[in-house]
């Protein structure tokens, strides 16, 4: 199927489909509402298909790229879900990496996200994306089943899973144990989570579009933040000013940025949310904000 870009789009179906995938609008609603949508020739059923995830698009490196090594590896979470799986992908060449939690969406360890990981191998780190799906028999194959799967998880128990994954890659063998995180969506939220709840052991933390946390948890901050959100993301924006003042009046270090015309999930090259410029551009700015925050010092 040919990627139609968002401006192909009513802002309003973007934001039904936004409400459909974060679980505030059930799917017979969904194709309800999309229904008044439907016109000129384009069906429900053919709006449906071009919103949805397309994985065909999301392989910016192959899973066989020679560049880099990759493993699906288990991790213990004795105060999770116990036994947990992921996906860890480094550098071919070299013995020891600055290394980069990556936390998926509300949906799983879905190829986009496994993508996310070897870009992050490319770039020279030892990446790592635990799927929190592990408990329920990982991610499902598509992204409906793995959001209603995901939905049914003790959320206390899976951010247990998620402080273990961290733990577990900060002293991982191929880790110089200096631990960054990027999350995306859910992802975001649990980036500032991390933040706040292992302070010692997060250096560096770039949440997309990720809910903020209460502003009382602020001072537990001390990692370096880099927030990255879309400017018609209004879910997100209302709470982006409040928490910014409050980490500027707490001495903490960040840097902000709004992509001007962009959606929730603009980062997602798999929906038509999908903003290449401003992703690159977001992805060139993590990129260098994880190298020199997880730079060995001398």
């Amino acid at each position: 199927m040919e990627r139609k870009e968002a401006s192909q789009f009513d802002q309003e179906v973007l934001d039904l489909y936004d409400d459909y995938a974060h679980g505030r609008l059930n799917r017979r609603d969904y194709i309800k509402r999309l229904g008044l949508f439907a016109a000129g020739g384009m069906t429900v059923e053919s709006l449906l298909a071009s919103l949805s995830p397309n994985y065909a698009w999301a392989e910016q490196v192959k899973a066989d790229d020679p560049r880099i090594k990759t493993e699906t590896v288990t991790y213990k979470s004795p105060e999770g879900n116990g036994e947990m799986k992921g996906l860890l992908a480094w550098p071919a060449k070299g013995k020891k990496f600055p290394a980069v939690l990556v936390i998926h969406e509300n949906r799983g360890l879905n190829p986009y996200i496994a993508d996310v990981v070897r870009r992050l191998a490319v770039s020279g780190f030892v990446a790592f994306a635990p799927d929190a799906l592990t408990p329920l028999g990982g991610y499902p194959g598509n992204d409906d089943d793995g959001r209603a799967m995901q939905a049914k998880l003790d959320r206390d128990k899976m951010m247990q899973d998620f402080i273990a994954a961290a733990k577990f890659l900060d002293t991982h063998p191929l880790s110089t144990g200096k631990l960054g995180a990027v999350g995306f969506c859910f992802g975001g939220g649990v980036v500032y989570q991390l933040a706040i709840q292992i302070p010692d052991v997060i250096d560096a933390g770039v949440p997309f579009y990720g809910r903020q946390p209460e502003l009382a948890d602020v001072p537990k901050i001390k990692a370096p933040l880099m927030i990255q959100n879309a400017s018609l993301d209004k879910r997100i924006m209302e709470g982006a000013g409040p928490f910014e003042a409050a980490l500027k009046k707490n001495g903490n270090t960040f840097e902000a940025f709004v992509y001007e015309g962009t959606n929730h999930g603009f980062h997602n090259d798999t929906t038509p949310r999908y903003d290449e410029a401003a992703a690159k551009q977001a992805w060139e700015r993590t990129i260098a904000f994880f190298k020199k925050n997880l730079a060995e010092k001398d």
